[in-house]
């Protein structure tokens, strides 16, 4: 949000009467208010027109800091300030310590020599006007309320305009405090204001890349990255803290969420987000130069399937407000793998979306939740696929039973009978009457095969098999963009029957050729379909031509 405003007095006479000019302070990024004086003839009222222009908020509070006699200049365009005094008592003796702290004399109390004073080259700053109306709203002073857009008649003299909080929406941010003179002709104030970004990316361990979408292994290590930008400009602020608000779908796993969180910041709004390093699939929490490791300074709350990341302060972490004042960036990174439950497939995935709560205003109370608003939604996802193999009879292709194999992944990983991944070396899995064998949930990759045993009455296939399964399209800026496709190649004897993106079911056949010594004679004992049917068929034959024989021989007549 670039909230910053500096009005400055210009004073032709340091005595009654002065001359008053509203102008737009130059900061770092840019001026970013602009305050309109609507011609018309000079009137000396007690009252002047104010209208508040912009989308920052729906509705102001106007505070009067000082009463005085205002009216135009037409030769310059300026408004002349005559008999200024304090708005009353309260405003007094809350502001006169405020100044006395930036450098009044402590021996000043009249409205017209602290007006001089504001006056004065480099003394009326963003910070100091922000504190300034902090310590009138703290008075409990009464506001004046001004709807966005709609013309109202205040008293002449200077007055604070702030955002309401409570008009404050859903990426929406108040500006700092604006000093307005009011009297003469009309005044238009026009805030405006830059909200922070919030992001979220998922690491695609084949790449090393933060990306909106990536596949993983269920209970392998997956990471996210939660990452928001603070805009430059924010120099009304004394503290500013952010939170992270994540919301995983049921099928990822909040278990390691809380142990794995490390937050960094660097100072500046631009310049990326990569904090760490990332390598093999895993992130480094060693901070990359010019981030800071501020996770001790931060909360992390976990409830079920959210979680919260509030930050500690923004200001004191960069160092101080010049170095806040550039803007900051900061990134949450923690580990919530895929679990059993989750979804495979592209039509689904397994989707984790984030928020950022930030300051309504520099004046919102931020030790609770009352004080910030919010940015939209921010989403990434992971995927997984499943992988059958189907051990089945190169002939008549019969699923076949008790079978042993060894399935080993891209990472050494052996498959167990219950689906996990060991690195034990003498891990295998044994097929069952439907002759399957269940990947359940895997990264895309290259898989091997090896028969440890063959199915009774069969050859073992000898060395080792490999299948690669590839996943594109998950390389997008947008997770709606996503359209992922799964191609799936293998080695015989592996045999691919079919592959579905959308469900993300892979199924696969591993063929094995009957043993010599089960093949001698007419009939295979394993029962082979194709075999059998010829058998059959052979035996049929026989006794057809047996019958024929006999009718023949008949020819009509009892004959043996």
């Amino acid at each position: 949000m670039l909230a910053a405003t500096e009005i400055w007095i210009e004073a032709i006479a340091m005595s009654k009467p002065l001359r008053h000019m509203l102008a737009v302070m130059a900061m770092a990024m840019a001026a970013i208010f602009s305050f309109a004086i609507a011609p018309g003839t000079a009137r000396a009222a007690d009252t002047g027109a104010i209208t508040v222009d912009g989308t920052v908020a729906t509705r102001y509070d106007a505070y009067q800091l000082f009463s005085a006699t205002v009216v135009d200049d037409a030769d310059t365009d300026q408004k002349i300030a005559t008999d200024v005094t304090w708005a009353n008592d309260g405003v007094r003796q809350a502001v006169l310590p405020v100044l006395h702290d930036a450098g009044l004399d402590s021996t000043v109390s009249t409205a017209q020599v602290a007006a001089e004073w504001m006056n004065a080259d480099g003394h009326m700053t963003t910070a100091l006007a922000t504190k300034l109306a902090r310590a009138i709203c703290n008075t409990g002073a009464v506001s004046v309320v001004l709807n966005a857009g709609t013309a109202a008649e205040l008293p002449c003299g200077y007055w604070f305009i702030v955002a309401d909080d409570d008009a404050i929406a859903q990426n929406e941010a108040g500006t700092a405090p604006i000093m307005a003179l009011v009297g003469g002709s009309a005044v238009t104030v026009k805030p405006k204001a830059a909200t922070p970004k919030v992001a979220k990316h998922v690491l695609e361990d084949s790449t090393a890349a933060w990306q909106k979408a990536a596949d993983a292994t269920v209970a392998d290590g997956l990471y996210w990255r939660l990452s928001a930008t603070v805009p430059a400009g924010l120099t009304a602020y004394d503290t500013y803290a952010v939170q992270f608000v994540d919301t995983m779908s049921a099928g990822l796993d909040p278990s390691k969420v809380a142990a794995s969180m490390h937050v960094y910041v660097a100072a500046g709004a631009e310049g990326g987000f990569d904090a760490v390093a990332c390598e093999d699939g895993n992130v480094s929490s060693t901070p990359a130069k010019g981030w800071t490791d501020i996770t001790s300074q931060c909360k992390v709350s976990v409830e079920g399937s959210t979680f919260t990341v509030r930050t500690g302060d923004l200001v004191a972490a960069l160092g101080g407000a010049d170095a806040f004042a550039a803007g900051a960036r900061v990134v949450a990174v923690y580990n919530a793998p895929l679990g059993a439950n989750c979804n495979r497939g592209a039509t689904k995935g397994n989707p984790n979306e984030v928020y950022l709560r930030y300051p309504r205003s520099p004046l919102a109370d931020q030790s609770g939740d009352a004080g910030f608003t919010r940015t939209p939604s921010d989403d990434a996802t992971a995927y997984t696929w499943g992988l059958s193999i189907i051990k089945r009879s190169s002939v008549g292709d019969k699923p076949l039973a008790g079978a042993k194999l060894r399935i080993v992944d891209d990472r050494g990983r052996i498959l167990t009978a219950d689906g996990t991944w060991s690195t034990n070396a003498d891990a295998c899995v044994t097929t069952g009457e439907d002759g399957h064998v269940e990947l359940s949930g895997i990264d895309a990759g290259v898989y091997t095969a090896e028969e440890v045993a063959p199915p009774k009455g069969y050859a073992t296939f000898e060395g080792k098999r490999t299948v690669t399964v590839t996943a594109e399209g998950l390389d997008v800026k947008q997770v709606a963009a996503a359209k992922p496709k799964v191609t799936v190649s293998a080695e015989s004897p592996l045999r691919v029957d079919a592959a579905d993106a959308g469900t993300g079911s892979i199924v696969l056949s591993l063929l094995n050729a009957p043993s010599k010594e089960a093949s001698r004679g007419f009939m295979p004992s394993t029962g082979d379909r194709t075999l059998v049917l010829v058998a059959v068929l052979a035996a049929i034959g026989v006794a057809a031509i047996v019958v024929a024989l006999v009718i023949k021989r008949g020819g009509g007549r009892r004959e043996k």
